[in-house]
């Protein structure tokens, strides 16, 4: 008996009781659909978390930060010595291939005005022209500032969105002016919304301006030295040497020697989010484990049904091994009926996890703000499910099939 034979007859037989099939199959259909909608789920999380870990969110980024001094002994600690310079950020962009944006992030608070309206940014950060590159960030409407603005030290600036809902709640902020600590900036455009970060920071309550603007108009100040700069890699495989490249570079341009040491600080920002992702893959494992024993206990379903079913149709056994059959064609069919009904309870369950996986993506982007959930489904995810749906029919069958194939053909005959 061929193996398609083997399979209708397994067809045909689960179909003579489909409500009992459909119960047995419930097991393998909730598990599969857990094991995808909650890896889904943990792996958007994770997306997430990873975004809004960052203070704006962006690419992996590493922090460079002034060094230390000393006085009568005493070693003052990072930010002591304000060692570092505009033109090390220009450095770092053109000497360093694996930096894709640096920028610094000279910090200000202050009052913003637009006519009759005030408001209180959280933060004005004077920053570079690549600023978005750097935490990945687009503008609504409008345009970010240029090389050209920074170097000229331009009275332009950004607004976060909130700014401008508050500033221009029913006209468009679009060329419009703001006086910020008196000083009047024009308005080149509006940043898309970010929404609120885990800490529960809006990232939209700002203003961004050319870090020049800062130091000259605001601060009253010709020097351009600075506490420090953020600098984005291309990948998180390549902070590490990212890292090397920028503390060689900055030891020559500070004519540091063999014998001393650094004059900054560089702080792996990454490694923290590395540790959340960490965490997030552990906890998808953990997640997916736990669904999977509804998989097992699918399958003892199947093992309980099956056994009935050798019950029910040991007559039918009888028969088929009195004209001929082998064991292992009665061992075979069983563990084709038990195949078949945990791969359709898994074909069953994969559709439904996909489904329910994204509702829930959907449900999240619609009633939680900040950044947007991405749908995570992955196929490794489905694949699995779908194998280990198997494996648990294969496993939990074959203790059924086997009882069957070893019946007494006389025995199984007289069976009423």
């Amino acid at each position: 008996m061929n193996l398609w034979m083997i399979t209708k007859v397994a067809f045909r037989a689960l179909a003579k009781n489909k409500m009992r099939a459909g119960l047995t199959m419930l097991g393998i259909v909730i598990g599969v659909a857990a094991v995808i909608l909650l890896v889904a789920i943990s792996r958007s999380a994770g997306v997430v978390i990873q975004k809004q870990f960052h203070f704006l969110g962006g690419n992996p980024t590493i922090t460079v930060i002034s060094g230390s001094r000393t006085t009568g002994g005493v070693r003052r600690g990072a930010k002591s010595a304000v060692t570092l310079t505009m033109d090390d950020i220009a450095a770092v962009e053109e000497e360093c291939p694996l930096a894709i944006a640096a920028s610094p992030e000279i910090f200000s608070t202050g009052q913003v005005v637009a006519g009759n309206r005030n408001w209180s940014p959280n933060v004005i950060f004077g920053v570079a022209a690549s600023y978005l590159t750097l935490c990945d960030w687009t503008m609504e409407t409008g345009a970010f500032f240029t090389p050209d603005d920074v170097h000229t030290a331009a009275k332009v600036c950004v607004l976060g969105k909130t700014v401008a809902k508050k500033l221009f709640p029913e006209s468009d902020c679009v060329g419009a002016e703001i006086r910020i600590k008196g000083v009047p900036f024009t308005v080149l455009g509006v940043l898309e919304m970010k929404g609120t970060n885990l800490f529960g920071f809006d990232r939209d309550n700002l203003v961004l301006t050319p870090c020049t603007t800062i130091l000259r108009r605001m601060k009253r100040t010709v020097f351009q030295n600075i506490w420090g700069f953020n600098v984005a890699a291309r990948s998180a495989e390549q902070i590490a040497e990212l890292k090397k490249e920028i503390r060689l570079l900055l030891r020559q341009r500070h004519r540091l020697e063999d014998n001393e040491p650094d004059d900054f600080f560089i702080n792996n920002e990454w490694r923290f989010v590395q540790t959340i992702r960490t965490g997030t893959m552990v906890m998808t494992w953990i997640l997916g484990s736990v669904a999977g024993v509804s998989m097992i206990v699918g399958g003892i379903g199947i093992m309980n049904i099956m056994l009935v079913s050798v019950t029910e149709r040991t007559r039918e056994i009888g028969i088929r091994l009195a004209v001929g059959a082998r064991s292992r064609d009665i061992l075979r069919q069983f563990l084709v009926e038990s195949l078949v009904l945990s791969l359709v309870g898994g074909m069953i369950g994969s559709a439904t996890g996909i489904a329910a996986a994204i509702g829930a993506t959907y449900a999240a982007n619609t009633f939680l703000s900040g950044d947007k959930w991405p749908l995570m489904i992955s196929a490794d995810s489905v694949v699995i499910s779908l194998v280990f749906a198997a494996s648990v029919g294969i496993f939990f069958g074959y203790c059924p099939a086997r009882k069957a194939s070893r019946l007494d053909p006389i025995e199984s005959l007289r069976y009423e």
